[in-house]
């Protein structure tokens, strides 16, 4: 990942991070002094969301140590392990402690008190977590130039970008749903309405940890690259006279700006074994240097048939 870019991601979690540490504060004593279980549930809320701010800054650490022995490609995939590990702290903490404590104050529901504090601590946290959601969606709609929101989520190999996008996304879900919540209890003066509001922010948040896992998940087994970049592979590959097909380009990110390529070729019968490593050393600096990302590059020559003859013992 380029200095640029990278910095460009720390200042969307960092923004992330100091929006939720002080909305987190501000709740837990809005909630003290009204005792509202929405107001409580958005304090732990904010709590989980600063952890894993936290733990997106330690992954990112932790994958830009250079490749070893033990790991010849690097540590980029940790952060994909984080941002697994931020989904389940998002479901199980986040949705599972919404729930609870809403299903509490619904058993037992806290005398209604004065309102304002609850108002003025949510439209706060609504303005700060507002500014952290415009940061993250600017950098990921930057990042997705020309395609859909969905399909940008799909195919984005960042997880901090999406991430980030989403918590704040749920964030400003569960303000809207919270400040609902102290409204109706206070206008039908019933205060189990309020534990409701909890429970519902708990279910958004389970939504968006299991959106969030299934992402996680994807990146952390090992996903390809972008079908246009090995298009674009392919194409320059098969672009040179002395190879006479390409068998396959099969990929791999080993870091969210970090490709493994394999390149299966069939090369011209009368190419001397000299020629042939030129030919792929030549190849492989036009790679490089059309495709930054890639970082490994195996090309291999084989014939077609014998590719072919692999691919369906492969699937058989």
């Amino acid at each position: 990942m380029s200095a640029a870019k990278r910095g460009e991601s720390n200042l969307v979690i960092f923004a992330a991070l100091a929006a939720n540490l002080g909305i987190a504060v501000a709740k837990f004593i809005a909630s003290a002094i009204t005792g509202s279980s929405s107001m409580l549930t958005e304090g732990f809320h904010s709590v989980v969301d600063s952890l894993n701010q936290l733990l997106l800054l330690y992954g990112q650490h932790r994958g830009k140590r250079p490749p070893d022995t033990a790991h010849p490609f690097g540590y980029g995939r940790e952060l994909y392990f984080w941002s697994f590990v931020v989904a389940i702290l998002i479901f199980g903490v986040g949705a599972g402690v919404s729930v609870y404590e809403g299903w509490v104050h619904i058993e037992e529901p806290e005398p209604l008190r004065d309102p304002l504090v609850n108002y003025v601590v949510l439209g706060v946290a609504f303005l700060l977590e507002g500014g952290s959601w415009f940061l993250a969606m600017r950098g990921f709609a930057k990042d997705n130039q020309g395609r859909g929101w969905w399909q940008a989520v799909r195919r984005s190999k960042d997880p901090t970008g999406f991430i980030v996008l989403f918590e704040d996304s749920a964030a400003l879900a569960g303000l809207i749903v919270a400040a609902i919540g102290v409204w109706a209890s206070h206008a039908y003066a019933d205060p189990r309405i309020d534990g409701v509001a909890s429970i519902l922010i708990g279910v958004i948040l389970g939504v968006v940890a299991m959106l969030l896992a299934r992402e996680a998940k994807g990146l952390l087994i090992g996903e390809g690259a972008d079908p246009v970049i090995v298009a674009r592979v392919e194409g320059i590959v098969s672009g040179y006279p002395d190879i006479t097909a390409v068998n396959h380009v099969r990929t791999i990110h080993t870091a969210p700006q970090s490709i493994f390529v394999a390149i299966s070729a069939d090369f011209r019968d009368s190419l001397t074994l000299g020629e042939a490593e030129t030919l792929i050393e030549t190849i492989e600096t036009e790679l490089k240097a059309a495709e930054p990302m890639l970082s490994s590059i195996y090309i291999r020559p084989e014939k077609s048939e014998n590719a072919a003859t692999l691919r369906v013992a492969e699937e058989e």
